[in-house]
């Protein structure tokens, strides 16, 4: 997905998170694309990441429709990937890495130390982690020798906060994402330095915390929608 395309989905999700874009609201291409000022093209492709998320319905006719989710459902799609991964990670510990899969971890840790050097972010910061984080994550998945892991990441993505490309960046508190996204980065090099020494346990212990860490923002994110639920039932919109 291009840059653009990576702006727009991430706007639509932050929209749909805040309950600016409430829960039974109905999207079509060209009022969204209006609306935000873009072309039909990225939108069309948000739509469908967003509907692979979790976050959207498609309608039988034209359209999507926002889809309201419980906690529960969230909770139980983030217990799963935290589990998956972290299987992932011990599995790789055990094996240990190849010399190429190690480099590209560094390689990821790297690009994310650049971009917290400088105690904050922008938007293209958080836009490139977005992209390495998805590296990293599948770098691990990889090591792991396992493919059933992915199998199962692959059926576990139809829920919200379940698969590593559902980021969610809130563009009027980049101060909060700096330390949002730092301490995941910092996570990675927990997770890195225990598959590095072989250290199975300690490996899957952190990768399920860092789960966890999405997990406690995905319940903020419930407990929005079910908060502009009520304000639309009692009239306050």
């Amino acid at each position: 997905m291009s840059k653009a395309g990576q702006r727009v989905l991430s706007t639509l999700r932050q929209m749909i998170i805040s309950g600016e874009l409430p829960a039974g609201e109905r999207l079509a291409e060209i009022p969204t694309a209006e609306r935000l000022g873009v072309s039909r093209t990225p939108v069309r492709i948000a739509f469908r990441a967003l509907e692979q998320e979790g976050l959207l319905t498609k309608l039988e006719r034209r359209g999507y429709r926002v889809r309201e989710v419980t906690p529960e459902e969230i909770g139980g799609a983030v217990e799963v990937r935290g589990v998956l991964e972290g299987l992932a990670a011990r599995q790789a510990a055990e094996r240990g890495l190849t010399p190429v899969q190690r480099d590209g971890l560094l390689q990821c840790l790297a690009e994310g130390d650049g971009l917290f050097a400088k105690g904050y972010v922008n938007e293209e910061d958080l836009e490139a982690y977005h992209d390495l984080n998805k590296r990293f994550h599948a770098l691990i998945i990889e090591a792991s020798g396992n493919p059933a892991i992915e199998s199962a990441l692959s059926r576990n993505e139809h829920l919200p906060f379940a698969t590593v490309s559902s980021l969610t960046v809130d563009r009027n508190n980049l101060a909060a994402e700096y330390r949002r996204f730092n301490f995941a980065h910092l996570q990675h090099h927990a997770a890195f330095d225990a598959i590095d020494h072989r250290q199975g346990a300690r490996a899957e212990g952190i990768m399920r915390e860092h789960a966890q860490a999405t997990l406690r923002y995905a319940e903020t994110f419930a407990g929005r929608m079910e908060q502009t639920a009520e304000r639309h039932v009692i009239g306050v919109e």
